[in-house]
């Protein structure tokens, strides 16, 4: 049987500082100009700590363009990750572009919408 780890909230730590530092690599150290002011959104690791699943949002700049660069980059900032990190494995990471901000805006643009509409009727 599996010994339960004392920890429970191990992953949890680990993906919230793959994201502070990863957050301070992308800013520092990578120079490619197809990224632009990315910020981390969030990461999630699997149970083995073989993968992480970084999601983030692009300020300025192409969301595809910024997802291809930082993913072809991955392996520029895993290296970065080993030397900052204090665990014996360092994830394979996966950029994805994440929608939520652009879905928040639809939804306040139509809620705003409704909200003027009815207002006119009354």
């Amino acid at each position: 049987m599996r010994k339960k780890s004392n920890t429970p909230n191990r992953g949890f730590r680990v993906a919230d500082q793959i994201q502070r530092d990863l957050t301070d690599l992308i800013a520092r150290e990578l120079k490619d100009p197809r990224v632009g002011m990315v910020t981390i959104q969030s990461v999630e690791v699997t149970a083995d700590y073989a993968h992480a699943k970084v999601f983030f949002s692009v300020l300025l700049g192409d969301a595809e363009k910024c997802e291809e660069a930082l993913n072809q980059a991955a392996g520029f900032l895993r290296n970065g990750l080993f030397k900052r990190l204090m665990t014996h494995t360092v994830p394979t990471l996966h950029f994805h572009f994440d929608r939520t901000t652009e879905r928040a805006a639809d939804m306040n643009a139509l809620i705003a919408k409704a909200v003027s509409s009815r207002a006119q009727e009354d």
